[in-house]
């Protein structure tokens, strides 16, 4: 599955969420909150916990396909083990006290605390990365930017926000088309070519994107654009059951992160 696939996957994932229907501002909240304790706490225990719930949130009750939710936590697992195989392992005259093995002079070692610390940045990530899926996986950008909105952020930041956005989708649909045809040229049947191509797909998809966005520009002017980009929304009022329930697990999650981290 490809970046531009993989992107409207997510799109339709989180229109079709059985959770599309909840207060957004109740998700965002529980999504920031969980995913600021999980930073925090560094903590292997709370941030299993939280992969956990966040799993558990988005599969059973979002309606997320089991094996789906696996493939997208398997991208950020991948990149992890991969970029943290420097602190895992090590190359040094001195072995280590988990094992090691001997290259010559040297050895391939590591030790219970490298091992440790690396776990600990592992499960931190694909906790944070969770709660990121949880709120991608249940609320579309429209709420999420009504959310921004309620908060007072800058209208600017939130218009170019829901732009580029926008554009995300309409360039992915252009370069797919403009792929599909170089494959029918055989643009793509060795190394050199390729490079040639993604050059022309490069510089096509630029030229294609300054002439929208001017298109685009006009067409909101000739609609008597005032700065402002409105966009229709849907109200749900939260309810009392969910806030009750954040606020009861973020709070018991936050209390056990104090008492691992300080004992008390």
């Amino acid at each position: 599955m490809d970046e531009g696939s993989s992107m409207i996957s997510i799109d339709k994932l989180c229109y079709n969420s059985r959770l599309r229907y909840v207060n957004a501002g109740e998700k965002f909240a529980f999504a920031v909150i969980t995913l600021v304790i999980c930073v925090m706490s560094r903590s292997i225990a709370v941030a299993s916990i939280i992969l956990f719930v966040m799993g558990i949130l988005t599969v059973w009750k979002g309606g997320v396909p089991l094996f789906r939710y696996l493939y997208y936590i398997s991208v950020p697992l991948t990149f992890l083990l991969l970029s943290t195989l420097a602190i895992f392992l090590h190359i040094q005259e001195v072995p280590m006290d988990l094992f090691a093995v001997p290259l010559g002079k040297w050895y391939l070692t590591t030790s219970y605390h490298s091992v440790t610390y690396g776990m600990q940045l592992i499960m931190t990530a694909l906790g944070s990365v969770s709660c990121l899926y949880f709120l991608s996986f249940t609320t579309p950008m429209p709420d999420i930017l009504e959310v921004f909105r309620l908060m007072h952020c800058p209208s600017l930041l939130i218009e170019l926000m829901l732009l580029i956005y926008r554009y995300i989708f309409v360039l992915l649909k252009t370069a797919s088309a403009i792929t599909t045809s170089q494959n029918c040229r055989l643009g793509n049947r060795d190394y050199r070519t390729s490079l040639k191509s993604f050059g022309m797909l490069g510089s096509a998809l630029m030229i294609h994107s300054v002439l929208r966005s001017g298109k685009l520009y006009d067409a909101m002017e000739a609609r008597c654009y005032d700065g402002t980009i409105h966009v229709l929304s849907q109200y749900h009022p939260p309810k009392k059951k969910n806030a009750s329930m954040i606020i009861l697990f973020d709070t018991a999650l936050l209390v056990f992160a104090l008492w691992r981290k300080f004992g008390i």
